[in-house]
């Protein structure tokens, strides 16, 4: 078990996701003060999404809070295989992990954002293709943080010779996330390659909406474990949503609603934007950790709705409950 998993087993964890909305002046300057004020705020994790064709690249704004803190987790839910090359990518989860004295996360998945793919000039392969690219940048990741340079040759990815020459703080690298919550093959890698799994209610990030599908996916990951002869329990379970907005009364968080959504809400949205006050929110978290989920990831797409951040870290996640703990 890795040593950041282990040490948040048997507590629920929360982390913050931030964007800078597209008509935010000083983009940069938000999205570090919002990782500042996380770390203020006692949150274990703060992440920014991987999405530089249209948004703050991650990398450069992590390693800008990483001088500038000293406790949370940094990452992002998650990195697109296809963003970066593998043995690119390794060097920056390597670097992070030393700028930040041994909290950098890395996040994987396959990505699926097609107008973003066409910002970045990349062909947009099938599922299929993408989760064979994400196996091979698997292989790489994992190799070329080994004590010997790696080679490595696939039908997506190759490498001759990488290697992370300096040790990674985290042993043996830092803790490796997949996104996505395919029963077949993503849940798949994760028990193969990786530390921390994450789905969400979204369509993108899985369709995991209620207790029932929580408990489909962690049987399927389950198998995957006892197949693969890996200690189930050795893997976060974790959540991702998208996107919060709290606030102190209901008429304020619907009146925030409103003012992101003034079109109003898709009925996509209607079941990922979760909207209310701490006590009204509170039950969809806890809902979850009594399904086994240990971590959540709440994504904020306003890196100035300190609001949500404050009552989130203050009045939300004191209160959820590990399952066993309540039964």
């Amino acid at each position: 078990m890795h040593a950041w998993v282990a040490a948040r087993k048997g507590t629920i964890g929360f982390g913050l996701q931030v964007f800078a909305l597209p008509e935010d002046s000083e983009p940069t300057k938000h999205t570090i003060r919002a990782g500042i004020l996380a770390e203020e705020l006692g949150l274990d994790s703060f992440f920014i999404g991987d999405h530089p064709g249209y948004a703050t690249e991650p990398w450069i704004h992590l390693a800008a809070i990483a001088a500038q803190t000293s406790r949370i987790g940094l990452g992002s839910v998650v990195n697109c295989v296809y963003h970066r090359h593998p043995a690119m990518l390794t060097r920056l989860a390597g670097d992070l992990d030393h700028i930040s004295n041994g909290r950098a996360i890395l996040g994987l998945g396959i990505g699926w954002n097609v107008p973003e793919f066409k910002q970045l000039g990349l062909p947009f392969p099938s599922v299929k293709e993408r989760q064979e690219a994400l196996d091979e940048a698997l292989e790489i990741v994992i190799g070329m943080f080994g004590e010997e340079p790696f080679s490595y040759a696939g039908k997506h990815w190759w490498t001759e010779g990488g290697h992370y020459q300096v040790r990674s703080v985290q042993r043996p690298y830092p803790p490796i996330l997949i996104a996505g919550a395919g029963e077949k093959v993503t849940l798949r890698q994760v028990a193969q390659f990786a530390d921390v799994c994450n789905f969400g209610a979204g369509a993108n990030t899985g369709k995991v909406r209620d207790q029932s599908d929580v408990t489909r996916k962690l049987n399927a990951l389950r198998g995957h474990c006892q197949a693969l002869g890996r200690d189930y329990d050795s893997i976060l379970r974790t959540h991702f949503t998208s996107w919060a907005m709290i606030a102190p009364t209901e008429s304020e968080a619907l009146a925030k609603r409103d003012r992101y959504y003034p079109q109003g809400l898709t009925e996509e949205q209607k079941i990922t934007r979760i909207v209310g006050t701490p006590d009204q929110v509170i039950p969809y978290y806890q809902s979850l950790a009594d399904a086994g989920i240990e971590y959540f990831v709440v994504q904020v797409l306003d890196a100035t709705d300190e609001e949500t951040f404050r009552l989130l870290a203050t009045e939300v996640a004191p209160q959820i409950r590990t399952g066993e703990s309540r039964s």
